[in-house]
């Protein structure tokens, strides 16, 4: 991914046909070492393409991608406040409490660390 950043780039600076060693200068300048493997990949992958078809092509098929899902479900407390005033009141103190034992659960570990 960052070789194409490069590449993507050097592309918007004017380079339409960046080389490897312009990728490499670009991620030296920020101390990255480029990898000399999935750079030749990606520059025979682009070689001969312009980088603009590319990324239309690539929008037009995300755009068929389905994105989204079902819609949202309604709100737990609707119906108590519908009911009276005093049931939704009562709800409400117990609502927080619940989303606050919730939050203690990951005890401050994220699910990738």
């Amino acid at each position: 991914m960052k070789h194409l950043a490069a590449y993507l780039l050097l592309g918007l600076a004017g380079n339409t046909s960046p080389s490897a060693s312009d990728i490499k200068e670009v991620l030296s300048s920020v101390g990255i070492e480029a990898e000399e493997e999935r750079l030749n990949s990606l520059l025979s992958e682009l070689e001969g393409k312009d980088i603009n078809e590319l990324i239309q092509e690539g929008s037009q098929k995300l755009a068929s991608v389905p994105s989204g899902g079902a819609g949202a479900a309604p709100a737990a407390g609707g119906a108590g406040a519908a009911a009276g005033g005093e049931a939704a009141a009562e709800e409400a103190p117990a609502a927080k409490e619940e989303e606050k034992e919730e939050s203690d659960e990951d005890m401050g570990f994220g699910l990738f660390d």
